[in-house]
């Protein structure tokens, strides 16, 4: 059964009071992922939407295009999916293998060359619109859908809105990247990539991999609470997507195509 959280005792302090009590925390554990049986990457991750993970991963490392891409995909026992592809896919799978910790998905990649992994769709031409208000109400209904978060303040979360600010999709995990790979893999099973016209709201801050991987599933606007880095802006810009960063109540920093806010148009 697959566990999200864990309970254990500790000791707080608070104020010279000590307590000795039981806390709830979020699971961390590997998760191997293979293509036809050949282990491709172990990832830490919060289980659970693990089928989610795995073709998300493939999906933003570049495997899979499109859909048609999958032809099945299996949970081997409880920390690892076997994904079978078709021939064209699997033989875009390298030598290299990716060991990705919960908090940096570069980890593994050899150089920055190797990651600036070329999308099959063009997110320059999406004719999103968003209206500032429903950007700024994003973070709070991203906040408000965090089950698991409320138990142990440890997760991070990535939401996939419409520009009518209707949420499609959320996923937690200990790692960022892992969230939005579940909410990309979640868009494969659904028969939905590319997704185009959506919005990528997730809870921390805009990394290049973060960038990457909403361009690699054809998303155009990639919006974080926190501040996003020099690479995710130069790559965001490069791909013609919107990125905003600092979200946070009323006002935002828009860092690449300010043209699909509707209030700079």
């Amino acid at each position: 059964m697959t566990r999200m959280t864990e309970r254990r005792r500790i000791v707080r302090v608070d104020g010279g009071r000590v307590v000795e009590r039981p806390d709830t925390l979020a699971v961390e554990e590997p998760l191997e992922i293979r293509v036809a049986g050949r282990a491709v990457s172990v990832t830490m991750r919060t289980p659970g939407h693990d089928l989610d993970l795995a073709l998300g991963f493939l999906v933003t490392e570049g495997v899979v295009a499109t859909p048609d891409d999958v032809v099945e995909a299996i949970a081997c026992g409880d920390n690892v999916v076997d994904v079978t592809t078709t021939d064209a896919a699997a033989g875009r799978v390298t030598e290299r293998r990716f060991y990705t910790s919960s908090s940096c998905g570069m980890c593994g990649k050899e150089s920055i060359d190797a990651v600036r992994t070329r999308s099959p769709y063009d997110v320059s031409v999406d004719r999103l619109v968003v209206e500032p208000h429903v950007l700024t109400s994003l973070p709070d209904r991203l906040r408000e859908a965090q089950r698991v978060f409320d138990r142990t303040g440890g997760l991070h979360a990535a939401g996939l809105f419409t520009a009518a600010g209707e949420l499609l999709c959320l996923r937690e995990d200990v790692g960022r990247h892992n969230a939005v790979d579940k909410v990309v893999g979640w868009a494969v099973q659904q028969r939905r990539l590319p997704l185009t016209g959506t919005v990528l709201q997730v809870s921390g801050r805009a990394s290049f991999e973060l960038v990457q991987k909403a361009t690699l599933a054809g998303i155009p606007m990639l919006a974080a609470v926190s501040a996003p880095s020099s690479l995710a802006a130069e790559l965001a810009a490069e791909a013609g997507m919107t990125l905003v960063g600092f979200l946070r109540g009323e006002s935002f920093n828009v860092y690449s195509r300010p043209d699909r806010i509707a209030a700079t148009n």
